[in-house]
């Protein structure tokens, strides 16, 4: 079965936009892959969806299949103001997603963008320029937490912590939920956790188990219910530069992505009833 079918037909009055930046300064954890294959599932139930490269590595852009020499214009470009957010995005092979790539170039825009004005205010301004034509902004950062992040906790509604079951999870996390509450307080007073979502989950290890538990109780509710698992499908659909619902629909990991975008939808729908 192709994506492209039985999905449902886009939302006839769009909604506000949803800007959702997926970040974690600690490499390793699934962001890239959970930026891309959300993204996917939720182009898959109808939503109209954008996901911002912000990453100099530019894995999402490779992901969904966008070749370094078809990347014309990319985040760089938008963050230097060279260029509008019309002229960056670009369609990618699934229906409703469209994405903004990234290039090597991005490297030297932390440096070059720190004597700037508003410089943690690029990406924002640039979203905030035209109206967007989409129900999902996700915007993938690098692991770290310095200038490109900002720019994308700045710009962002709620924040997704993609998080690894294993046994240093949640060290370091605290750091980031210190930033988060610190861009909150003093330059985005909108910003929220949004929700943690637990990744490369092995049933067979007690560990992992044990992860999840701790998680749950350090965060509450905030914690999806969906778990990513471990599985070789989304391991290996990036160097075909496909997401793991184009590459196997009917994995585990396929599935689970689905389901998480199902549950984030319905939490969403919840809170804006």
């Amino acid at each position: 079965m192709s994506l492209a079918e039985d999905t449902p037909s886009e939302t006839p009055l769009p909604r506000p936009t949803r800007i959702i930046t997926v970040a974690n300064q600690k490499g390793g954890v699934g962001k890239t892959t959970t930026a891309i294959n959300l993204a996917t599932a939720l182009a898959a139930a109808g939503e109209r969806v954008l996901l911002i490269d912000l990453d100099p590595q530019g894995n999402a852009s490779t992901g969904l299949g966008i070749l370094p020499e078809a990347r014309h214009v990319t985040t760089y470009e938008l963050l230097s103001g060279e260029q509008p957010l019309g002229a960056a995005i670009v369609p990618t092979m699934v229906p409703r997603l469209s994405i903004v790539p990234s290039s090597v170039e991005l490297v030297g825009a932390e440096l070059e963008l720190v004597a700037e004005e508003r410089r943690e205010y690029r990406l924002a301004d640039a979203l905030g320029a035209a109206p967007l034509e989409f129900e999902h902004v996700l915007i993938d950062c690098p692991p770290s937490l310095g200038l490109l992040t900002l720019n994308a906790l700045v710009a962002a509604d709620g924040v997704l912590v993609p998080l690894q079951c294993e046994f240093y999870a949640l060290e370091g996390l605290s750091h980031l939920v210190r930033t988060i509450e610190r861009v909150r307080q003093h330059l985005n007073p909108r910003l929220e956790i949004q929700g943690v979502i637990l990744t490369m989950f092995d049933k067979r290890n007690n560990l992992s188990e044990l992860v999840a538990a701790d998680v749950r109780a350090h965060f509450g509710e905030r914690v999806y219910e969906t778990v990513i698992p471990r599985n070789v499908r989304i391991s290996e659909s990036p160097s075909h530069g496909k997401p793991v619902l184009l590459y196997d629909f009917r994995s585990p990991g396929a599935q689970a992505y689905v389901l998480l975008a199902s549950e984030i939808l319905k939490r969403e729908r919840r809170l804006t009833a």
